[in-house]
């Protein structure tokens, strides 16, 4: 192992301090994982990652995701140095309120931090959806010669506990499927976790495990500090195609602090005296938050180096938009978060078709109009209706292609697309059957928090799916898909709602969820009643008597179900006024006015939804009546299911007339 230079090793340690002295700071923090880990990270933002500090979202530049997000002042500290907008006073305020440094790296709130990453697993998973980003980019854009635009890579830093987690797995193995060679995961194997060491749980042999997979894996020991057997392990990454790769690297947690080696420094301050005793073992001879003149110019020539290599990517790109106009334009609008206009497909009334299918048609529509979106489906392309004609799979030798085998990995799945979403060209759909997204929700709450324009396709949305049974027909989960602070989601009523649906998607920056049917629907006819373009308010008014004198409201499928009450009590003489609510979320953003006017006050209300009465109890008074579902459904038919749990037409018109006796 060679020994480090003398600049080297302060740099090193003015990382570590750095770092140490925001969590003693906070007094709350992880300062295990910068004492062992700063020699590698070091080495990756000086000599390896091609970034530009000063311009953080450079579209060439290498992706660093920090999966161990609880390692956040490591990653803070490395900003800082290189010249980010990341200031001391911001590591002195470490995890305050209103900082730039949270607790856990939070996607678009401090510079350089390429992902909210936490929830461990979620970094990993999100970075190989990077990964397949980059692949399309370059398979789709590059043209000979312009071959360095398109090349950057992801590296990724992981503890062991991110590679405990499922989502990891499911990503990992998708990886080696697609042979995403510029995807680089640093594994910081200290073998400690919060209950003790890893041999409590975790006694498998990860490079086989990946291997198997169909990784390249390497091992540097040295505590960390072989960093030439790093520089050799990183360049050869370089030479070998078609491979993902994951470097093993051993540490020592808190390596110099009293508790090295032990849980105990994994997740508390070292305390001043722990501080001191680190300082001296270390040979820092520095009070708190001091970063010295040498470190600071060793560092700016890195902020040198990054603003060279934009530069040089800048004439580059200049060149292409010379050579290739639409090509550059296509990329510009889409870094610029501008979506090619493209035609939404309108449904005539008469037909009758389920809202999956109503999707598959609009994506078939605009699939081609839309290079640089990408999705697929958990092995469910068949059933969620999300290919389109001529769509060509992303595969390891085929990386041109746009629709995602993701395979039964719905956890991995949602991570991906959100990776995807925010690589800053490409945006990506997913989708399974909407009883399964709870086995998506880490990764939907993660893009509601972040903001990450990710778009979930849901289908199979009710007790409707009939004979598959209980296990899956959701009907909780509509209700805690609308409880999500950030996601908006959708129920669309007919086609025509779904086409809408999809034109809201496309135009948001934040991500959408949409739950659709498996059978069929009447397409609503619209000469007769409201517009379905009501559904970009999340809610209207689909049909109103004259002077009304109770509400109907429902969403999805049972819109058709009340409408056929609607029909049938104004026949009895009571008169109504039928209310299509396929986004709650998106009709609470509309002015007060609007809201009264569509859900005016003082009126008597039935609700209509095969889920449990929680998603719409808010619009709720003690009189109204709800019909829907109170528990799990039942394997039948679905018209028998819906009999069989009192959601008809007939339970409507029965519930309408009580309240207006």
């Amino acid at each position: 192992m060679q020994a480090l230079s003398a600049i080297e090793q302060k740099a090193i340690n003015c990382i570590r301090f750095l770092s140490v002295d925001a969590v003693q700071q906070a007094n709350s923090g992880h300062p295990g994982l910068p004492l062992g880990f700063a020699p590698t990270a070091y080495r990756l933002f000086t000599k390896h990652l091609r970034h530009n500090p000063a311009n953080p979202n450079w579209p060439g530049r290498d992706r660093f995701v920090l999966s161990a997000g609880h390692g956040s002042a490591l990653l803070y500290s490395l900003l800082h140095l290189s010249g980010y907008g990341v200031s001391l006073e911001d590591l002195k305020s470490f995890r305050q309120l209103g900082s730039k440094t949270p607790g856990h790296p939070e996607y678009g709130h401090t510079p350089g931090v390429e992902l909210t990453t936490g929830p461990l697993g979620q970094g990993i998973a999100n970075a190989v959806g990077m990964a397949i980003a980059q692949k399309y980019l370059a398979a789709h854009y590059s043209r000979p010669g312009f071959e360095g635009l398109f090349d950057y890579k992801i590296y990724v830093a992981s503890g062991d506990g991110c590679l405990q987690e499922g989502v990891a797995a499911e990503a990992c193995s998708l990886a080696g499927h697609l042979g995403l060679d510029n995807l680089i995961l640093l594994y910081d194997d200290n073998q400690i976790t919060i209950d003790g060491r890893t041999d409590l749980s975790f006694t498998e042999d990860v490079l086989a495990r990946f291997k198997a997979y169909g990784w390249q894996t390497q091992e540097i020991g040295g505590d960390g500090h072989d960093l030439h057997a790093l520089d050799v392990a990183l360049e050869s990454t370089a030479q070998t195609s078609g491979r993902p790769h994951l470097i093993k690297i051993q540490t020592i947690i808190g390596f110099g602090a009293p508790k090295a080696d032990s849980s105990g420094v994994h997740g508390s301050p070292l305390g001043a005296e722990g501080r001191a005793s680190a300082a001296k073992v270390l040979g820092w001879e520095h009070g708190p938050f001091t970063v010295t003149d040498e470190v600071r110019a060793h560092f700016a020539e890195v902020a040198q180096k990054g603003a060279a290599q934009e530069a040089a990517s800048t004439d580059l790109f200049t060149r292409y938009q010379a050579e290739y106009p639409e090509l550059a334009q296509e990329l510009i609008n889409a870094y610029m978060g501008q979506t090619p206009a493209v035609e939404i497909p309108q449904f005539e009334a008469g037909q009758s078709i389920a809202t999956r299918s109503a999707s598959g048609k609009v994506l078939a529509s605009i699939m081609p109009k839309l290079p640089l979106m990408m999705g697929g489906s958990a092995d469910l392309t068949p059933s969620n209706n999300t290919g389109y004609p001529d769509a060509k799979d992303f595969q390891k030798n085929s990386p041109d292609g746009r629709y995602i085998r993701f395979g039964v990995r719905e956890h991995a799945m949602g991570a991906i697309i959100n990776g995807i979403s925010v690589s800053g060209h490409t945006r990506a759909y997913g989708a399974t059957f909407l009883a399964f997204s709870d086995y998506m929700l880490p990764s939907l709450r993660v893009a509601a928090l972040s903001g990450y324009p990710s778009i979930f396709v849901f289908t199979h949305d009710s007790i409707g799916v009939g004979e598959d049974g209980p296990t899956h027909q959701p009907v909780e989960q509509v209700s805690y898909l609308r409880a999500m602070p950030g996601l908006i989601s959708f129920r669309p009523a007919d086609a025509n709602e779904t086409a809408q649906v999809w034109a809201y998607a496309l135009a948001a920056k934040g991500p959408v969820a949409m739950s659709l049917t498996r059978q069929n629907l009447p397409v609503i006819d619209r000469s007769r009643y409201g517009a379905a373009e009501g559904t970009l308010k999340g809610g209207y008014i689909l049909a109103q008597g004259e002077s009304p004198k109770l509400l109907l409201v429902a969403t999805g499928s049972e819109v058709s179900l009340a409408l056929e009450a609607y029909e049938e009590l104004a026949k009895a003489g009571i008169s109504a006024q039928l209310v299509s609510l396929p986004s709650a979320e998106l009709f609470d953003q509309q002015p007060a006015s609007y809201q009264a006017e569509v859900l005016p006050e003082g009126m008597p209300r039935v609700f209509v939804e095969a889920g449990i009465q929680a998603g719409l109890a808010k619009y709720m008074n003690r009189q109204d009546r709800f019909i829907g579902m109170s528990g799990f459904g039942t394997s039948a038919p679905a018209p028998e299911a819906y009999a069989h749990f009192g959601i008809t037409a007939q339970a409507v018109v029965q519930a309408a007339k009580d309240l207006t006796a």
